[in-house]
């Protein structure tokens, strides 16, 4: 648990100077003051991260940790778990919806074996496999809380090796057939709130399924009692490998002073648990897109943050990030490259400013 410590402990606020300098250019750029709302919030978060008030984020890559889950045993899912595999594999022969979306978006894709239970054969696939998925939540706990600190810290390796890469900024994807279930359960361990306001049809159920799915859920709370106070205590209980190695993802971003990007419903929940663990950890984060998924709102409400994009999707993978490294791009493009005021020679006194507020 030293390398987990560690990253924990060095996580530092944002630079408050850069904050305020990247604020006043955005301010006295030649536009109405905030008139370009949260493309400006974006600037000023990533000059906060990076410690300057111009930036590029040209090398970028969206990490997919994939892993199976045993509660799958017990129909909460429409798809059978041998899809995790194969769409896994899919991702790296740049056949799956976060190819295609990272290839538009000059996205390198990395995917983690972290926990999936099919054979494959694929050396593209990094191989940090904890064991063959979770076991069954509805009877016993996910895995051991030492196999959820190994789970994080693979996640905090994988980010410290981008890091060495020279990665400007991060997205945050999975794949793991059953994983919309620990989801649920997180959130529902940590709010206290019901099965019907956390937990969603995933991948299409039944309405006979569907309330299967969460009195599943609901049992495993029951059996488990993860305590709320500990993080590493409820993701050991009723999460999953892929939610703990993201959940390490996000500590190591903001401990290396790297923007990393919010996906889904799934993604979330883990940006959520990273912040449990580090408060300070939510400041690297930014949000992409609304889930589908009702679990989703409970957990930018308890964090309170607001999603950029509502494409109605549901898909997960990081699509969401990939299509939010275009709105990172535009918002940095505005900072570094539109003029002031002073820069064209024209006086700015008659400007109001029209924000109501940037996240």
């Amino acid at each position: 648990m030293e390398l987990l410590n560690n990253i924990v402990a060095n996580i530092k606020p944002l630079d408050e100077k850069t904050i305020k300098d990247a604020s006043n250019r955005l301010d006295n750029l030649i536009k109405p003051i905030g008139s370009l709302g949260r493309l400006e919030g974006i600037a000023i978060r990533i000059a906060g991260i990076k410690g300057k008030v111009n930036n590029h984020v040209p090398k970028k890559c969206v990490v997919v940790m994939a892993s199976d889950n045993g509660v799958c045993e017990e129909g909460v899912s429409t798809s059978p778990q041998a899809v995790t595999a194969l769409q896994a594999v899919s991702m790296t022969k740049g056949l799956a919806g976060i190819s295609v979306l990272c290839r538009q978006a000059c996205s390198d894709v990395k995917v983690v074996d972290i926990g999936i239970k099919e054979d494959y054969d694929c050396k593209d696939i990094i191989n940090m496999k904890i064991r063959k998925g979770t076991w069954n939540i509805s009877k016993r706990s996910a895995m051991t809380r030492d196999e959820a600190i190994k789970a994080i810290e693979s996640g905090i390796r994988i980010i410290e090796g981008l890091v060495q890469e020279g990665y400007d900024v991060i997205g945050t994807g999975e794949m793991g057939i059953g994983n919309t279930s620990s989801s649920s359960a997180i959130i529902m361990s940590f709010t206290g709130c019901s099965p019907e306001q956390a937990v969603g049809k995933g991948t299409g159920l039944t309405e006979e399924g569907f309330i299967n799915k969460k009195n599943i859920i609901k049992r495993a709370i029951e059996i488990n009692k993860p305590d709320k106070n500990d993080p590493i205590d409820v993701l050991a209980k009723v999460g999953g490998f892929d939610i703990a190695a993201l959940t390490g993802c996000f500590l190591a971003a903001a401990c290396h002073r790297i923007p990393i990007v919010i996906d889904g419903i799934i993604s979330a929940v883990a940006a959520m648990t990273a912040w449990k663990i580090n408060p300070l950890a939510k400041e690297y984060m930014i949000p992409s897109h609304c889930s589908a998924e009702p679990g989703f709102n409970i957990i930018m409400k308890e964090m309170g943050i607001t999603p950029i994009l509502n494409l109605n999707m549901r898909l997960g993978e990081g699509t969401g990030c990939a299509l939010m490294f275009h709105i990172i791009d535009a918002a940095l493009n505005i900072i570094n490259e539109m003029a002031t005021f002073e820069e064209i020679g024209m006086v700015s006194d008659h400007l109001v400013d029209i924000r109501d507020s940037i996240v």
